[in-house]
Order: structure tokens, then sequence, then C-alpha cells
């Protein structure tokens, strides 16, 4: 992680920072992307979800190029002074703060995740420094590729893990400048959620900071087509005969698992052609299936029993019209004849391996695709919600930890899609890295 410029809004240019901000481009909704809008015209959503006015030259990346620009002469985002690292911490707020908080001390943080906020010099997939845990997509690789070509910008951090058991100079440095020095940033966003960013620009302390790092390795949590953005302009630059530069870095968050362990959200399917009562009855070819009381109007219980259910083996809620049935003990010679060849049995085991190869695949005859399958973000009841309103069924899947992930992505592997929703996410905006700065 090396030191850079960071380019950070100015705050006497715009209404407030959790009116600029936003969360990670990839989970904004298309409602939520105009209330970004409308809460302040500075919006970083304006840069990284550009919107192209019909009848206008260029397309929405030329957009974003022009904007960034803009608000750089304007002088509503500015450099900081010099390099640094950024110490960057999120808290969660408990019951006092009632899920809003205002930024006082007597609030008890339900989650507190603290990590360095750096340019990440870029290595190889196959190196093993970075590992990712998930497949990507070329559209939004491409995407995010045109987007920084255009900006020439890093515009938000992807997230990694390392493992820190054995605390070195990094975790220290951290948590001794939250605990003692002055913010940059101290704001808390309409989630709730307070952010807090320091800089550290010592450079015995950055020293340090490198030396720690330098033999570790990290787990991509949240960013896989962002860090392939990163590698083909780096590849791209390269080809053409260019030299070291901002190319050979990208922007990233980096915690430390061990001080700080991540919340694992699980993410649900939703078929909207399928009854539920049909999923449940042809689910009994391969599961023991039981049917809830209270139904949907218990889900709460019913996700208490999943979670416990899953501690066993994998296991599924198939939820809908107002009825909930648990899905446990897959037929293991059903799923044996279910996965594909190649996989090792950590894998195999994965609640997700056996929702996407063996419930999904074999069971209803559904390839886990859009549109077919419709996805819903750690949040059960809007999947029943929109099944309901679809006609269809939801599967409520469970989470899975961060070691199995590790677990996984240690081995080369990569998990199912869609079956990992880290957090708490870094909020976009607080600090963009211009290649001009980085």
């Amino acid at each position: 992680m090396a030191p850079f410029r960071g380019v950070r809004y100015a705050r006497d240019k715009v209404s407030g920072l959790a009116e600029v901000t936003s969360p990670p481009y990839d989970v904004i909704a298309h409602d939520i992307e105009d209330q970004l809008i409308a809460a302040d015209p500075h919006n970083v959503v304006r840069l990284i979800l550009p919107r192209h006015a019909p009848g206008h030259e260029g397309n929405v990346y030329d957009d974003a190029a022009r904007t960034l620009h803009e608000w750089q002469r304007e002088q509503i985002l500015r450099p900081d002074p010099e390099p640094s690292l950024y110490v960057y911490e999120q808290a969660v707020p408990g019951p006092l703060g009632n899920g809003q908080g205002d930024g006082g001390a007597e609030e008890d943080p339900v989650v507190l995740q603290r990590g360095l906020i750096g340019a990440l010099r870029l290595s190889p997939l196959e190196a093993g420094v970075v590992r990712p845990h998930e497949d990507v997509a070329p559209g939004p690789v491409a995407g995010r590729l045109q987007l920084m070509e255009a900006t020439q910008a890093n515009l938000e951090p992807i997230y990694l893990l390392y493992d820190g058991s054995e605390r070195g100079a990094a975790a220290r440095i951290v948590d001794e400048t939250a605990a003692a020095r002055r913010p940059l940033v101290d704001t808390v966003t309409g989630d709730g959620i307070r952010h807090r960013l320091w800089a550290v620009a010592d450079p015995a302390e950055l020293s340090a900071i490198a030396a720690d790092l330098a033999p570790r390795s990290a787990l991509i949590a949240d960013g896989h087509h962002r860090y392939s953005a990163y590698l083909k302009l780096q590849g791209r630059r390269r080809a053409s005969g260019a030299g070291p530069g901002p190319w050979d870095y990208g922007l990233a968050l980096l915690v430390d698992a061990s001080a700080y362990p991540p919340e694992i959200g699980a993410i649900h399917r939703v078929i909207p052609g399928l009854a539920p009562a049909a999923a449940a009855e042809l689910a009994k070819a391969a599961f023991t299936v039981q049917r809830l009381p209270g139904g949907t109007g218990q889900l709460a219980a019913a996700l208490d029993e999943l979670a416990e259910a899953n501690r066993h083996g994998p296991a599924f809620l198939v939820a809908g019209g107002g009825e909930v049935r648990l899905l446990t003990d897959p037929d293991p010679v059903q799923v044996d004849a279910a996965m594909p060849p190649g996989h090792s049995p950590s894998w195999r085991a994965l609640a997700a391996s056996v929702l996407q190869e063996l419930l999904l695949a074999r069971v209803w005859g559904i390839n886990d695709a859009e549109p077919d399958v419709r996805i819903v973000h750690n949040d059960a009841a809007e999947a029943v919600a929109e099944a309901d309103e679809a006609g269809g069924t939801a599967i409520i899947c469970p989470s899975m930890s961060t070691w199995d992930v590790y677990d996984v992505a240690a081995r080369g592997e990569r998990v199912p899609r869609k079956s990992t929703s880290f957090g708490p996410k870094p909020r976009t905006g607080l600090v963009i890295r211009t290649f001009a700065q980085g």
C-alpha cells in the first residue's frame, strides 16, 4: 500500500459529506441513485454512475470525466497537501444510537471496522498476493475500465481483507491514529453509519506499515470487477509501451479481518415463475422439507431455524404465498452427482454450491442467472415481498463464513456467483485517487 495525495470534497463547497457520498456503484438501485442526486448536485454518484443526456456528444464516461474536471477546477474537489495513507473507520451504532446516531461518544457500535485506504500495487492473480473469491463478468469489467480511462482516476476503493492474527505495525498504527488524533472527516450517513478518516503522512509510520504489509496476501471482499479493470488498464498501458506509472496501482481499503471481522450477509434468490408449493414439492426429491408454523408472518423465527440447521449442513428456506418451508439434509448421492468435476470437498460442501448445482439446476431445472433468477442482498423480507409480487418463490440462503471464503480462495477456487455480501462496504467519495495526484 503506497501513500497518495487524496482528492476530497471541500466542505465549504457542498451541503455535507453525507450528502455527496454514496454506497459502491454496484449496490445502488435506480431510485436510490435519484435520491443521491437530489441530496446534492455534486454527489459522487454522478461520477460513478454517470447519465448521458440524449443528443449530446460523447458518452457517459466522457460525461463523468468532464464533471470530475469541472469539480476540480471549481475547487469542489481538492487534493490533500501531501501523500498519505488514510485510516478509515466505520461504526454502525448500537441501541443508544437507534440506528441514526449523532456522532456522540455515548454510542455503542454494533460493528466497528478500521482499515487503511491507499494505493495498492497491482499483482497478477496467479501470483496469489491478491486473491479473488468470485468470478467476474466481462460487461462490468469493461464499464469500469472505460470509466477509469476517461476520468484518469480511481473513484472508489475496492475492499480487501488480510489475516493480521500476528499483529503488526499496520494494525497498531491504525488503532493508535483512531484513538489519539483528530480526524479529517467525521460524518454520519443516512444509514446510521459513522465514518471517520485520518491521514497518516509521517515517513517513519509509512515505512513501518510498508514493511509489515509487504509479505502479506489479501482477499478481495468486494471489488472483483474493479480489480480486473485495474489489471486490464495496466496491461493496456504496458502494451502501448508506457513505463511505470499510476496505472500500476489501484485504490483499495485494506482491513485486518482478525481485528475487525467483516459482516457477511446472505444473498437470496427470487424465481418469478415458480410457485412456492410446486417448488417445495419438487425439492422433496432431494431434501427433507419441513413446513414451518407461522409462515412468512414469523420470518424472524424461520431465519433462526435456518441458521441452526445450516450449522449441520446446507439448508435453505423456500418462501412465498404466506408459507415458509425449511429444506435440509440434501441427499449426498444427488449432491455428488450434481457437482462439476475438479472442485475441492470444501467447495462442494458450501451451501451456495448445493443451491446452484443441485437445487436450482438439477431439482428445478433453472440456470442461476438473471433474468430467470433475481438477486436480493441480505434482506429476506424484501426477497419474500418481491416473490409475492411476482407470483414466485423466494429462496432464503444462509450466509457464508469469512474463513470458508478464505479456504476456497486459498485453493485458487471461486465461490458460486452471488453468494457473499461483505460489509460494511467503504463509502464512495470520502477520498478519490486521481492519476495526476496518485
